[in-house]
């Protein structure tokens, strides 16, 4: 049940399934009750506390990955996932970090983040794995501010810049003082609103991000280019729903970009190469002349040809500081693949703050087996995780907003006896929480 949870079936669908199961006339091997989905949210949460509390090895090949996990509210959550360097593949081999090779390390809700609160987050958690190799982070203010701190007492740990977010930032350098690219991004969020409505709904141009856009520019420009092929040629199939004059009164804006969308897309090609083999090859001596190789094999204008050496001379720096036969990861990829687990795991809760669901990051990492799991079970008590959430979370927002309302509606009504009286079957201790 905890692996359906995890591969995306809500807790509820857990359970209906395991009953559907029953139901049929097939022979399962077990015949248990259904168990009810607070149960199964209770061995999630177990399973998680037991992930994130059990000893780690000690050692000097320890590589974190640090984010902040924001919702809404004042809180953000530092999380740390590690992996030892030992235990990665050897050079030659591709080695992209996968969720179940990571060991989560810190899960710390605070709602004051600083480059001195994050030092001392960090100092504290070396007592678990030991003082790391290496940090890679997205370089945010206050984590690159807390980072540096850390490094100047152990300066043996290296600081690594996400390749992704290293990238995004040279594009963005490139693009925000660009008036055709404004021009570019303008107009389809117009037409987003001009079209989706209309019998031209299927070629609506995707939506835009407030927040790191230029990590997700491909799709926009690649819609741009398709759209502009429909637009110079439109098939039997496009005109039978509009006519010719109707395609182009809405999408006709796309011919002025024709030459600003093939530099784009040469400029998200460069950028694809260079993450792409960083996220497989990693970081070691020599990765820039290697990364370097594989760009020369591309079309490329000036403009996209001068985001290639950028981003050569950037893994470069970044790996002439390794020893020689090092090789360590140079993306925190793996680390945002946990955060969009967790965002599926939360749905419609990701939106209204932090909930004790928080504790099922941990679990979306690490070997997940039937020994595991027993072995969760066996010494993650659920007194242990209930400690845990009233800690560390505290009153939550939907408790706040709770008892808020309540304490409104208190001063405004008079309590019937129904309102008044005890309910006989209690509150489930995890909804306070």
């Amino acid at each position: 049940m905890l692996g359906w949870v995890l591969s995306g079936i809500t807790l509820r669908g857990t359970c209906s399934a395991l009953a559907w199961m029953q139901e049929m006339n097939v022979d399962w091997g077990f015949d248990f009750p259904v168990p009810h989905f607070t149960t199964v949210r209770c061995w999630l949460l177990r399973l998680g506390h037991y992930n994130l509390h059990r000893p780690k090895e000690h050692g000097n090949d320890w590589i974190w990955i640090i984010d902040h996990s924001n919702q809404i509210g004042q809180e953000k959550c530092l999380v740390i996932l590690g992996v030892r360097a030992s235990q990665l593949p050897p050079p030659g081999e591709d080695f992209p970090l996968r969720l179940s090779q990571m060991e989560p390390i810190e899960l710390e809700p605070v709602t004051v983040s600083d480059k001195e609160v994050v030092y001392r987050q960090l100092e504290a958690n070396m007592v678990k794995t030991g003082v790391p190799r290496a940090i890679i982070s997205d370089h945010g203010g206050d984590l690159a501010g807390g980072i540096e701190l850390f490094r100047k007492k152990h300066p043996g740990t290296l600081d690594i810049y996400d390749i992704t977010h290293k990238a995004a930032c040279l594009l963005k350098a490139q693009l925000e003082r660009e008036e055709q690219w404004n021009a570019f991004a303008s107009q389809a969020g117009q037409t987003k609103c001009r079209i989706q409505q209309t019998e031209w709904a299927f070629l609506v141009p995707p939506s835009q991000r407030s927040k790191a856009r230029y990590m997700n520019l491909g799709e926009l420009v690649a819609w741009g280019i398709k759209t502009l092929a429909i637009l110079d040629s439109p098939g039997p199939y496009v005109l039978q729903h509009g006519t010719v004059e109707r395609l182009e009164e809405k999408l006709g804006w796309l011919r002025q970009f024709r030459e600003g969308l093939v530099r784009w897309s040469q400029m998200e090609q460069t950028i694809d190469v260079a993450v792409d083999f960083v996220r497989t090859q990693g970081l070691y001596r020599g990765a820039g002349k290697e990364l370097r190789k594989r760009l020369r094999a591309l079309s490329l204008g000036q403009t996209a040809a001068q985001l290639g050496k950028d981003l050569a001379t950037f893994v470069t720096e970044q790996a002439r500081r390794l020893r020689r036969g090092e090789r360590l990861p140079g993306s925190s990829e793996v680390l945002e693949s946990c955060f969009g687990k967790f965002k599926t795991l939360e749905r419609e809760q990701s939106k209204g703050g932090f909930t004790s669901l928080l504790l099922a990051l941990a679990a979306c990492v690490s070997e997940r087996t039937q020994e595991v799991v027993h072995e969760a079970l066996q010494t993650s008590k659920t007194r242990d995780m209930i400690d845990w959430i009233k800690t560390k979370l505290g009153n939550t927002l939907g408790s706040k907003r709770r008892l808020a309302y309540q304490a409104r509606e208190a001063t405004t009504t008079t309590p019937t006896a129904s309102q008044s009286e005890t309910k006989p079957e209690g509150r489930p201790v995890l909804a306070a929480a």
